[in-house]
């Protein structure tokens, strides 16, 4: 089978690589993708061997090239988005991971799915801000969604791939609380970007860390699983240890659970192997030590953002994009010391009161929204 990762220096693109190391018979790279970092991509393409590489920032490509040279590896660097889209598309493409983050990773995607290619998404951006338009392109297409981040995957393992939801009653998300669980809301005030990318279970990179850290993470990870499992009476469930990645509840009262030990490689593995288990290279969950697993409702008074992006599920529209625009912009201005904590959901706030919620009709809905959104949250911040 022949995967391309897109992101591949990041923590979902080196964990997918991890999984097909310990499974490197039933997997060939085709295509590795990358921003900026070409020194992590040269050792990636010297170990797996990759037909394609794709750095987006024209510097580090040149840079990459000329140490593809002097290494003598046969890799061939792609020159421009069209070729990109090329090699996703292409009948050597079987599998694509998408484990970029952000709005950036809507456009291949999109792309992926019109080539109607099994796509492992871990970024649950693009499906929070055009989930409802995907759905209507798979079924035209016959592309498939696998959903890789832990919580959607548990709740795909539960279901079981279960087309007729009607024997459920509620799908349960759960999320380890982040950093600041049992932090005073007094102090969130002077809450600094270290502490918040200081996250007490998951290695994950700075944004994503942070989202979990205000709980947004959690917000959008509900909005995704919406679409992605067309259901929309979905909680959220605080539990520390994040051994229970989510449950779902039936109608008869039984709820089914995926437990394992907080590694991505086991969804990943999951979505690789699907219909059939492959060896994740993780630990094995030991429950006996672990003795006690830990279960509370989220605050929404201290973690207003995941209320912002539940009390938006029934209004729909551009709404989700202008949540996660608004969103990526405070968080970006927050890891540059340009706003606090706590502005992060006042900003946000402010920006959904202020751009026009429209429908979805197409793409440029979403972009016109999304840039619309980004230069209202930009101005804010900077009249700070």
């Amino acid at each position: 089978m022949n995967i391309a990762i897109l992101g591949s220096t990041g923590s979902i693109g080196h964990s997918t690589l991890e999984v097909i190391r310990k499974n490197k018979k039933d997997f060939s790279i085709n295509l590795l993708t990358a921003k900026t970092n070409h020194k992590l991509l040269i050792e990636q393409c010297e170990e797996f061997n990759p037909e394609f590489v794709y750095l987006e920032d024209e510097q580090a490509r040149k840079v990459f090239e000329g140490n593809l040279l002097d290494k003598k590896l046969q890799t061939c660097v792609i020159q421009s988005l069209k070729e990109f889209e090329e090699i996703i598309g292409c009948n050597e493409t079987d599998v694509v991971v998408a484990g970029m983050v952000g709005i950036a990773g809507l456009m291949p995607v999109h792309f992926a799915i019109q080539k109607g290619k099994k796509v492992l998404l871990a970024n649950k951006e693009s499906y929070v801000v055009a989930g409802e338009y995907l759905n209507n392109l798979c079924k035209e297409t016959g592309a498939t969604i696998f959903p890789i981040d832990s919580e959607h995957s548990a709740i795909h393992q539960c279901l079981n791939n279960e087309a007729n939801k009607s024997g459920v009653s509620r799908i349960i998300l759960t999320g380890s609380g982040g950093p600041f669980l049992n932090k005073d809301i007094e102090e969130f005030s002077s809450i600094t970007p270290e502490q918040a990318i200081n996250h007490p279970v998951w290695n994950m990179g700075k944004k994503i860390s942070v989202d979990s850290s205000t709980l947004m993470n959690k917000g959008l990870e509900v909005i995704e699983a919406r679409w992605l499992f067309d259901f929309e009476n979905i909680e959220i469930l605080i539990h520390p240890e994040g051994i229970i990645h989510s449950l779902v509840e039936f109608k008869d009262n039984s709820v089914l659970a995926q437990l394992s030990n907080p590694d991505m490689k086991i969804p990943i593995a999951y979505g690789l192997g699907y219909p059939n288990r492959i060896n994740s290279g993780s630990n094995k969950l030991k429950l006996h030590e672990i003795k006690s697993l830990h279960f509370q409702e989220p605050d929404l008074n201290k973690f207003p953002c995941l209320k912002l992006a539940i009390d938006l599920l029934p209004v729909g529209g551009t709404s989700f994009s202008i949540l996660n625009a608004t969103n990526e912009e405070c968080v970006a201005a927050f890891l540059d010391g340009r706003i606090s904590y706590i502005q992060i959901y006042e900003i946000i706030s402010k920006v959904l009161d202020r751009i026009e919620i429209k429908t979805v009709q197409s793409l440029q809905d979403i972009y016109e929204s999304d840039k619309a959104s980004r230069l209202e949250a930009s101005s804010i911040i900077n009249n700070l």
